[in-house]
């Protein structure tokens, strides 16, 4: 079992190791299954954690076909990094944990050699890492499982995409140095660090999400961005649109994809809880928006809904916030990179 805590709280390690022992579980995958609790010397400190499932799994397949590439590659199922908007929340139900997305993972600890004889059976490509989860999630620092089988893809000669909010990719941006079908590229919504946190509360903050960026660049490894998906009435600010392309300006990208909220299965549960937790702080900001500028006087939480599921609103919102974007990069210089994904 092993017992872990898990840490939004700026400046703490995200993951603090508490106790381990190698007791199997079962014999259909399951070699560990521990619970994650708040550790009391975190507590002591005033750290906020939250209880987080964890278990150890032996998975069958890796190398999985994928419509985002040829292949992705997921080390882990589920993400910590708890994003209020994950499309991959879909994942849970093929899990048989109870809790909520994001306060679970499943780790396929012998993924590196699984994929090592994958790739001796599939035929090169490009491969997405990852595409329902984050690769480089705070439990990547323990396991290092996407490194060991990111080297493998390149000793095999695959093309790579990766796409994190997380920082501690930098740690191995030494494995693509050189490696021309390489890219890097990073997801960013939003430049103001208190919505951040509350949006992403497990994620890498965005400024250093985009030094990943540069310490990939600056290895000669090919970088992009992906913004989105926005938040109506929250992230999708003029303000917060050029912050934006205010960070990216200057850097070598090969292209920016941009992307609206999407009603992905569980998404508007997700949403909608955390608009109203934080109602009265949001409101305020929704307050000023484009967005309220645009539609009228409109609650945020029923303003949001109708930009997922009204067929008339969605497509007013999503010209809106199209004509914008383009806007705005082109005030920075950024208008032929962009690829907008609605």
């Amino acid at each position: 079992m092993m017992l872990w805590s898990f840490s939004s709280k700026p400046g703490w390690s995200a993951w603090t190791k508490t106790l381990f022992s190698t007791a199997p579980a079962d014999k259909q995958g399951a070699c560990f299954d521990g619970l994650r609790l708040l550790e009391s010397a975190l507590e002591h400190k005033g750290v906020v954690s939250e209880a987080v499932r964890t278990r150890e799994i032996i998975a069958k397949s890796v190398l999985s076909d994928s419509g985002i590439s040829q292949y992705a590659v997921n080390c882990y199922v589920g993400c910590l990094h708890s994003c209020v908007y994950c499309y991959a929340r879909f994942m849970r139900r093929f899990t048989g944990h109870p809790e909520p997305w994001g306060r679970f993972l499943d780790v396929k600890v012998n993924a590196p050699e699984v994929l090592q004889k994958e790739v001796k059976r599939r035929p090169p490509g490009k491969v997405i890492l990852s595409s329902v989860c984050d690769g480089w999630q705070p439990a990547e620092r323990h396991y290092q499982l996407s490194r060991r089988c990111l080297q493998i893809l390149v000793d095999a000669g695959f093309g790579v995409s990766i796409l994190t909010k997380s920082a501690l990719t930098a740690r191995d941006l030494d494995i693509l140095r050189g490696y021309e079908p390489a890219e890097v590229g990073v997801t960013i919504t939003t430049a103001d660090e208190t919505l951040r946190a509350q949006i992403e509360p497990g994620a890498s903050p965005t400024a250093a999400r985009v030094e990943v960026l540069k310490a990939a660049a600056s290895r000669g490894i090919r970088i992009y961005a992906f913004l989105g998906p926005f938040l109506p009435g929250l992230s999708d600010s003029d303000e917060n649109l050029d912050s934006l392309m205010s960070l990216l300006e200057g850097l070598p990208l090969t292209h920016i994809w941009v992307d609206r909220l999407n009603p992905r299965p569980g998404v508007w549960p997700s949403v909608a809880e955390f608009l109203r937790r934080h109602h009265s702080h949001l409101e305020s900001r929704f307050a000023g928006s484009a967005s309220r500028r645009l539609f009228g006087r409109s609650d945020l939480v029923d303003f949001c809904r109708r930009v997922l599921y009204d067929a008339e609103t969605r497509a007013v919102y999503s010209a809106d916030l199209s004509s914008r974007v383009r806007s705005i990069a082109a005030d920075h210089g950024l208008e032929p990179l962009l690829r907008i994904g609605f």
